[in-house]
């Protein structure tokens, strides 16, 4: 019976490593991604979310994964704008996949023209850091509204 675990196991690792790499074992390019918010949509088909960063949402205030208020849905809107357009036309890679969150999405590392797409959002004011170690969260997720209220003060 213990084989069976061990072959579940591998075979996990085994797509992990596909779905990063090629052949060669090089990042693997991702060729077609639609982004549902500012974090996360699908890369060829399968759902993703960016590794350790946050971004602020776009769903209705209140909803289940929704903004916490109207204007951190705004400022989700613009967070996606920013990176619907540095990733239109540019050279995108998957650098590494963490496996799957409990939504069945693949956490990434996605590099824009060799550089961190994490890091590219973070200077520009649309990620903020949320680590995780595997499928749980190391710190509490960022608080945007929080943080948009003591930015005017």
């Amino acid at each position: 019976m213990r084989w069976i675990y061990w072959a579940i196991f591998l075979g996990v690792l085994a797509f992990a490593a596909s779905a990063t790499t090629d052949r060669s074992g090089n990042a693997r390019m991702a060729e077609n991604i639609y982004w549902s918010d500012g974090d996360s949509g699908r890369i060829d088909g399968q759902p993703f979310r960016l590794a350790n960063v946050d971004s602020p949402e776009t769903g209705g205030v209140g909803a289940r994964g929704g903004a916490r208020c109207e204007t951190e849905r705004e400022i989700g809107y613009e967070a996606k704008e920013f990176i619907v357009a540095l990733t239109r036309s540019a050279d995108v890679q998957i650098a590494q996949s963490y496996g799957e969150d409990r939504y069945g999405r693949l956490v990434v590392d996605l590099t824009v023209n060799g550089r961190s797409l994490a890091e590219i959002g973070m200077e520009a004011g649309h990620y903020q850091p949320w680590p995780h170690r595997g499928q749980r969260a190391l710190a509490p997720k960022p608080d945007w509204c929080g943080q948009l209220m003591a930015s005017l003060d």
